[in-house]
């Protein structure tokens, strides 16, 4: 008695009938040489033999279907759409019935009567091609078509293997046989059809029914009319040939194909296409809209950063491979950290201040105190390839997309320092000389070593700024040589630890360099995302956290993805953070940022133009927002003087006349209808004033808006 196998049946008559069906399809095959021009009919190759058909993999393993992915702000509201393909999977049962038949006919109108092999159809288009002296007509069943759609959707977008998926071999062929007869057992012919209609490519960027639908007809695949449906399946034979938007005479002729079709085949009556074939094309296209270049006020680099987030935590995937599949397989909904009021405020603002087509550039990030959220993100060159466009993300770190190098922040990194010199015991009303003009330190501790100064000079913006001064009043005036004094009297490592708690890392991705000149923010250039970040630890009692620009994922299949978490850690104590804040309060109340105060409420932040006043900033922040405003050449390559900056002249670009203003509009609309909490800040902080008299006894004079780097330890790199 013959073993039997699970399932039944003997050994050997499984295999006898096996090999029975191999042959049956191998015949089918060759007889189909009709598909396979220039192949001859007795020519097999390795995989056309019985042997090789039993060695194929039993099982088809189809890929999940790329998809369009959602990205939506805080509020549920749609920044942009992002697919690798556009395509939305549907049911059977929200596709048209007239789609349905409509592809059924003119597709393989044999669907429901066969098997995987339509051996009728194949004599059938034997007989026409013979007849034409070529190949006018095809062989392969539905089915067929759909496994094959299977091997190019693996493929990708990588050319290689589209052309290895779709190449005219009898391997290839035997291969696509043998899976449609896997797929005819398992799946059955309704699930066949509504994965046939969710795959095809239909032109115009749409893959599947219901992408095409929208784009040809705005309306959903449910809602197809009969001439419509029509339409939408004479497309699939040659997409290009027949686009009904770049060639409609063609795609009208065949349409009224299809429609006689269905009336050969009992589908429709004659008068019903007579009717329908009477119209003309009538289409509603929607044009493809995909990518950040699509969202919505100004969000696409914001938009950008999420895919750039995706691409990068492992919270998406261990591998670089692996989350780039998943990105480009899509399907998922992403809500996002972005306030709508925010982001709205942020891109008027930019507007309002800094034209596209300007010489020079804004970028605006601000993030939300205690949680880290990135509220909104923008910068006046959008994203884009055109003119005065660009998709460098000029708030970002340069892994992150952003500028290579980053901008140097000038006096913004001075609070930096104030802060690492209250944590070293320092008080906010040390003194020192600060003179107009002095040398670097002859030598300095580092975290490595002793750093050597090699004749190197420090001044202030104006020579009236001439101490002694006291913390409060040397940080409102922005006196560069004050914090040099300061930063001379810790040393550099703890200035350098300090920023490394704030998340300050050189954009470029290098290490900080350990010179005199971070003092004045000269060391290296840094993003506005990071130093808005950076200061929001300030407002939340000296805690930081790492920006997040995600709340939420889901996938196709609705169940929720993990996603990275911002992580909080204590930087300094709350004595020194409410000790920043009284300084920082200082320099919009009565210093370089007063053109940035937010009237009734509490705000504070820091002034910052570098050398050569190739860029400026503004760094500020309420208890409940911080942001960050730079302005400069993308390059690194505009010296901001006598020019013309959103319709307004300058004679010279300060931080405080140019991002201030742009920071103080933009956080005013973001903060609209919301509390005004106020600070914690400490008292007994001498902030000096008006009323302090220089060496002859006269009132001094606060200089202007301060904050220019002075001449670094090293030169700055070229952004």
């Amino acid at each position: 008695m013959a073993m039997k196998r699970s399932g039944g049946g003997s050994s050997s008559g499984g295999r006898q009938a096996a090999k029975f069906l191999g042959v049956s399809v191998l015949s089918g095959v060759l007889l189909a040489g009709l598909a396979l021009p220039g192949i001859g009919a007795f020519g097999l190759a390795a995989k056309g033999t019985v042997e090789g058909f039993d060695e194929l993999p039993a099982n088809l393993k189809t890929p999940p279907l790329s998809q369009r992915t959602i990205i939506l702000d805080s509020e549920g509201g749609e920044i942009a759409k992002v697919y690798s393909r556009d395509r939305t999977v549907v049911p059977l049962g929200k596709i048209s019935p007239w789609m349905q038949k409509a592809i059924v006919a003119i597709e393989d109108a044999r669907f429901y009567e066969h098997g995987a092999v339509d051996l009728k159809g194949v004599l059938r288009a034997l007989n026409r091609n013979a007849q034409n002296g070529g190949v006018s007509e095809g062989a392969s069943t539905l089915t067929q078509q759909y496994v094959k759609n299977v091997f190019v959707e693996e493929a990708g977008d990588d050319p290689d293997k589209v052309a290895v998926a779709t190449q005219q071999t009898f391997g290839r062929k035997v291969k696509e046989l043998k899976y449609a007869i896997q797929v005819e057992k398992e799946l059955g012919k309704q699930r066949i059809l509504a994965n046939y209609l969710n795959i095809t490519f239909f032109g115009q960027q749409a893959y599947g029914v219901e992408a095409a639908s929208q784009r040809y007809f705005s309306k959903h695949a449910k809602d197809l009319t009969l001439g419509e449906s029509a339409l939408l399946a004479g497309i699939v034979q040659s997409p290009s040939r027949f686009d009904p938007v770049n060639a409609p005479k063609a795609a009208a002729q065949r349409r009224n194909m299809v429609l006689q079709r269905m009336v050969e085949l009992k589908n429709i009556t004659p008068a019903q296409a007579a009717a329908e074939k009477a119209k003309p094309i009538k289409l509603n296209v929607s044009r493809p809209k995909s990518g950040c270049i699509t969202a919505v006020n100004g969000a696409g680099f914001f938009c950008d950063y999420v895919r750039q987030v995706f691409l990068q935590d492992p919270a998406f995937g261990k591998t670089k491979e692996a989350r780039a599949k998943r990105w480009n397989e899509g399907g998922m909904t992403i809500r996002t950290t972005l306030d709508p009021q925010t982001q709205k405020s942020v891109q008027k603002s930019i507007t309002d201040h800094v034209y596209q087509s300007d010489t020079v550039a804004t970028a605006i990030s601000i993030v939300e105190p205690g949680t880290g959220k990135v509220l909104g993100m923008g910068q006046s060159k959008p994203y884009g390839f055109g003119k005065d466009q660009t998709q460098i993300n000029l708030s970002a770190n340069h892994a992150m997309g952003g500028s290579t190098y980053g901008f140097q922040p000038g006096s913004t990194f001075k609070p930096i320092i104030a802060a690492a010199a209250l944590e070293e015991g320092k008080s906010a009303n040390q003194t020192y000389s600060s003179p107009y003009s002095m040398p670097y330190p002859s030598e300095i501790a580092t975290c490595k070593g002793t750093w050597k100064n090699g004749g190197d000079q420090v001044n202030n913006e104006n020579r009236s700024e001439v101490g002694p001064y006291g913390m409060a009043e040397a940080t409102a005036k922005s006196v560069n040589t004050y914090y040099i004094q300061l930063l001379e009297d810790i040393g550099i490592c703890p200035a350098v630890k300090m920023a490394d708690k704030l998340g300050l890392k050189p954009a470029s991705g290098a290490t900080m360099e350990q010179v005199p000149a971070m003092a004045i923010g000269g060391a290296a250039g840094m993003s506005p995302l990071s130093m808005a970040a950076a200061y929001a630890a300030f407002a939340n009692k000296g805690t930081y956290c790492t920006p997040v620009l995600i709340t939420s994922a889901q996938g196709p299949n609705g169940k929720p993805l993990n996603i990275p978490r911002t992580s909080c850690s204590r930087a300094m104590s709350e004595e020194t953070a409410e000790t920043v804040n009284t300084l920082l309060k200082g320099v919009v109340e009565d210093g370089t940022g007063k053109e940035a105060g937010l009237g009734g409420r509490d705000s504070a932040g820091k002034t910052g133009t570098t050398d050569g006043r190739k860029a400026a900033w503004f760094v500020g922040y309420t208890p409940n927002m911080a942001g960050a405003v730079w302005v400069g050449g993308a390059g690194d390559e505009v010296q901001m003087e006598d020019i013309t900056i959103g319709g307004v002249y300058h004679g010279q670009v300060y931080g405080g006349d140019t991002p201030g203003p742009i920071w103080r509009d933009a956080m005013s609309g973001a903060l609209e209808g919301r509390p005004a909490p106020s600070f914690d800040t400490v008292s007994g902080i001498d902030t000096g004033g008006s009323d302090k008299k220089d060496k002859n006894g006269k009132n001094k004079k606060g200089g202007g808006p301060a904050g220019q780097g002075g001449k670094p330890g090293k030169p700055g790199r070229p952004h």
